[in-house]
């Protein structure tokens, strides 16, 4: 017998299919910037919104992956970056985006504190931004993506990529 061989449906596109080797891993962070702007509600690199989607994004991706990934919550690293921020003197600030009432804000310079230079740094690079100006959107985006990701005033179970994917934007 042969070997099975899928054809796309007329006028489909054609795309790679990842290999198995792909299954179960997390998003890129441009992936996860992207959703995290549409959560936001920027669809056309609208300053905050679709800007500071994709800094988050990547942030998120370098915390996951890279620099200080092993603090920063495996599939979800929004727990480990809340925490990372609660460490650092902003936990009524977290408290606040997380429950029902008004949202906090931060300013760039206590994301700068609270973060790992080297995450930062990777996720700035990655959005074609000085690390201060990536402080600055994730200080702007982080409290309304977390406000966003967790309506019932708790962060949800699950990977981010599936809590992100699961809201209604």
């Amino acid at each position: 017998m042969g070997d099975i061989v899928r054809v796309p449906k007329p006028g489909a596109p054609l795309s790679a299919r990842p290999g198995p080797s792909a299954k179960g891993t997390t998003m890129a962070g441009n992936d996860l910037g992207s959703l995290l702007g549409g959560l936001l509600g920027g669809s056309g690199g609208q300053g905050a919104g679709s800007g500071g989607g994709n800094v988050l994004g990547a942030l998120l991706g370098a915390l996951m992956g890279g620099a200080g990934g092993s603090r920063a919550g495996g599939s979800n690293p929004l727990g480990g970056l809340l925490d990372m921020l609660t460490k650092s003197g902003l936990a009524d600030q977290a408290q606040s985006w997380i429950g029902t009432g008004d949202n906090q804000s931060v300013s760039g310079a206590q994301i700068a504190e609270a973060l790992p230079d080297e995450a930062l740094q990777k996720a700035a690079a990655q959005a074609g931004v000085s690390p201060q100006e990536a402080a600055d959107q994730i200080a702007q985006a982080l409290p309304a993506a977390v406000d966003k990701l967790s309506p019932e005033g708790q962060l949800p179970a699950g990977s981010l990529e599936d809590i992100i994917r699961a809201q209604k934007f």
